[in-house]
């Protein structure tokens, strides 16, 4: 018997099975397909390494602002392609590596629950048992429901990340973070991209005025954009599809070579035989409580899996959560406080509360804003579009922040520390920046 079965080697699964490991516990990590999970090989790590070439393409398309003759640039996509795999296969390898760690075993193969007992999992005729399990077994991408979700020119992320053509004309139902940086990308190699989402704005989680600012960045560059846009069909001609959206009671329709559904993802909760094993689930995911435990003692469900947070950062954290439950110990990791950041150009991060959250649970607040243009880093950086907004609270506190700008990801970890150690307001006014900084734009919101 082992101390801890692992379903899943994703960022909620490889990470918590070495720090088990370490502390001498007897580990069984079960996977079914590659290491790393969504995050690694379909989601966060190749799309970043995407946005990466958008970027340099763009830089090099700018260089005759900087008195630099740029001339014939051509871009080969499959060569793109080649480096994220390359990337990829490195950090996979990184991955088997420590799955090598003393007290660790990897199984191959798909888990399931034997009926009756939450403690025992079978993969491949061959049953395991622990006195503890971890769910990590993430989600997979959602359809609509609507006729033609499924056609041949309908990709998902996991294929348009494979895509060895830039589309002439990209159509991306949903304007969440998936939708957003692909359209971002692929606006960027040269495709014309239309973004067809259902809700009044993009990048519904986040802060409205930062998604308002970010969708008129993105027009800028040429990105199309139907907001508050029910798609209900898409049609396949001879040599192209047709995406058609109902909006404020109107049927229209727009061309396109390539369609890419990006309407969110779905806990993987179908093949675990939950049900048989008494497991408590709902579509949304398993149903946890505060230390990531399922209604079965000892058994665990963490990331995607449980619904709470689709984030690779919380799915990881979430497991370090569990593992001190197993270990018997208190931890000071904050849930409630999980950045957020979308890698489009320019970028967007987040982190605790909206000011449309703080309105609809009647908190009092002070919004904080500065921008982007009066720093002189943003300027001699052409990154003069952005925004920094913090969100103050009647006793000081700090109940969130929200970036819009270049490295926007990277700095909104300043908010986060301060947050989670219960900081004010008023010590970021008092904290020295560097200069020339972008950082020093949250100190001049702080100082507003």
């Amino acid at each position: 018997m082992y101390d801890i079965i692992i379903i899943g080697s994703g960022p909620g699964g490889y990470e918590v099975a070495v720090e088990a490991a370490k502390e001498g516990l007897q580990v069984l990590v079960v996977e079914r397909a590659r290491f790393g999970g969504t995050c690694l090989n379909e989601g966060c790590i190749p799309t970043k390494c995407l946005c990466h070439s958008a970027e340099i393409l763009d830089e090099v398309r700018d260089a005759e602002s900087l008195g630099i003759t740029a001339t014939d640039i051509k871009f080969d996509i499959q060569a793109a392609m080649a480096r994220k795999d390359s990337v990829l296969d490195n950090l996979r390898g990184g991955i088997a590596m420590l799955m090598k760690t003393p007290g660790i075993t990897v199984v191959e193969g798909e888990a399931k629950f034997k009926a009756g007992d939450a403690h025992t999992v079978e993969v491949g005729g061959e049953a395991y048992s622990a006195k503890n399990v971890f769910i990590a077994t993430g989600s997979d991408t959602k359809y609509l429901p609507i006729p033609g979700a499924h056609s041949p020119r309908v990709l998902t992320s996991r294929e348009m990340l494979q895509i060895d053509h830039v589309p002439e004309r990209l159509v991306i139902i949903g304007g969440g973070v998936i939708g957003l940086e692909s359209a971002g990308i692929f606006n960027s190699f040269g495709s014309q991209v239309t973004v067809v989402q259902f809700c009044r704005e993009i990048l519904p989680p986040f802060d409205r005025d930062i998604a308002k600012r970010l969708r008129t960045s993105l027009k800028k560059r040429g990105i199309t954009f139907e907001v508050g846009a029910a798609v209900t069909e898409v049609r396949d001609e001879a040599d192209h599809a047709v995406v058609i959206y109902d909006k404020k009671g109107k049927l229209a329709e727009v061309e396109a070579d390539t369609v890419l559904m990006a309407v969110g993802r779905g806990a993987n909760v179908g093949t675990l035989n939950l049900e048989e094993a008494g497991i408590d689930f709902t579509p949304r995911g398993i149903k946890v409580d505060d230390n990531m435990m399922t209604n079965v003692p000892g058994v665990y469900a963490v990331g995607d899996i449980n619904g709470l947070c689709q984030l690779a950062h919380a799915a990881t954290f979430q497991s370090y959560r569990a593992l001190n439950h197993v270990q018997g110990r208190e931890d000071n990791i904050r849930l409630d406080i999980i950045p957020a950041a979308v890698f489009t150009t320019p970028e967007a991060a987040m982190v605790g509360l909206t000011e449309e959250a703080l309105e609809a649970k009647g908190i009092a607040y002070k919004a904080h804003k500065a921008m982007y243009r009066a720093n002189g880093r943003a300027l001699s950086m052409k990154a003069e579009d952005g925004l920094v907004k913090i969100l103050e609270a009647e006793d000081g506190t700090i109940l969130g922040a929200h970036l819009l700008g270049a490295h926007a990801a990277d700095m909104v970890h300043e908010i986060a520390a301060l947050m989670n150690v219960g900081g004010k307001f008023s010590q970021i006014a008092e904290m020295v920046h560097a200069h020339p900084s972008l950082s020093e734009i949250i100190l001049a919101a702080a100082r507003s």
